[in-house]
């Protein structure tokens, strides 16, 4: 289940150059009987078509906390935070079962705005802790489709191109560095 895009190698390292596809950290090696909690932000590349929803590169913001005893009470409980902090104190969430290869389970709030789960037992073990004693979660959610249901942009696309008369009052106020372009 990896999407991620090959280009020009790299011969100095020789190994091909790569886009990827999550921004997850590779390796967490961590020898330690402490929790940790990492966010992290960056752009991803997949292999979708670009459409009103759904673009070839976004900026992903993914979170995982690894402590002892996390269950997936603590995964909801902070999927409502993070939601109702950033859309609003009157939002709900709805979470559906899905698949993402290093959480089991798997769910998605529903609009796709977020994927999320327990961190695999595997994948704990990969990172230097022991699953006997640590459990974790992990989610991850695109800034932009955070940023359309938020202010109702209606086309993704309008992030990145060009066209000044895709800009409506609205998304204006979302960029302030755009503030002084006139909207006809």
């Amino acid at each position: 289940m990896k999407n991620i895009l090959n280009i020009l190698p790299d011969k100095a390292k020789n190994r091909p150059d790569i886009l990827f596809d999550k921004t997850k950290n590779k390796e967490v090696k961590k020898n330690a009987d402490t929790e940790l909690k990492i966010v992290s932000i960056g752009k991803v590349y997949r292999r979708d078509e670009d459409d009103a929803t759904h673009t070839h590169q976004f900026t992903q913001i993914d979170c995982f906390a690894v402590g002892k005893n996390f269950s997936f009470s603590h995964l909801k409980g902070t999927l409502e935070s993070v939601v109702q902090k950033l859309l609003g104190k009157e939002q709900t969430i709805r979470l559906r079962p899905s698949y993402f290869p290093f959480t089991e389970p798997s769910v998605e709030i529903d609009a796709q705005i977020a994927g999320a789960g327990l961190i695999h037992p595997q994948v704990l073990k990969n990172g230097g802790f022991d699953s006997q004693k640590f459990t974790g979660f992990a989610f991850a959610f695109g800034l932009e489709r955070l940023l359309m249901i938020k202010y109702g942009i209606e086309d993704i696309r309008h992030f990145y191109l060009n066209d000044i008369r895709s800009r409506n009052q609205q998304f204006i106020e979302i960029f302030p560095i755009s503030s002084k372009i006139k909207v006809k």
